[in-house]
């Protein structure tokens, strides 16, 4: 499973844009032989400027496959570091930063 980042430095903040590939399997599909897929998704997601975290959330199975995270922060600068990492509910987990870019 892997992650893009997306930082992009705007006049008034800086956009974020994250794509996690990711099953996130809700328990209620059925595969081609009538069985449940078991439930797969991500649990936790945490956002960090340079270290510090911005955001810390939990997810349900309720978001979509391969999601797409977006956020607007203020205090970032050309060159500054955001990392996000995710932890799921079958103990995989994935991490991947990126640097805030003029454009």
């Amino acid at each position: 499973m892997s992650i893009r980042i997306r930082a992009v430095l705007k006049p008034e903040y800086t956009d974020v844009r994250v794509l996690v590939s990711h099953p996130m399997e809700t328990g209620l599909r059925r595969d081609d032989a009538g069985k449940l897929v078991p439930l797969h998704f991500i649990q936790t997601l945490v956002l960090r400027l340079n270290g510090q975290v911005l955001i810390q959330s939990q997810l349900s199975q309720a978001v979509s496959r391969n999601p797409v995270f977006a956020f607007r922060l203020r205090q970032a600068k050309v060159g500054d570091k955001i990392e996000l990492a995710w932890t799921d509910n079958q103990g995989a987990s994935g991490r991947a930063d990126a640097l805030v870019s003029a454009n």
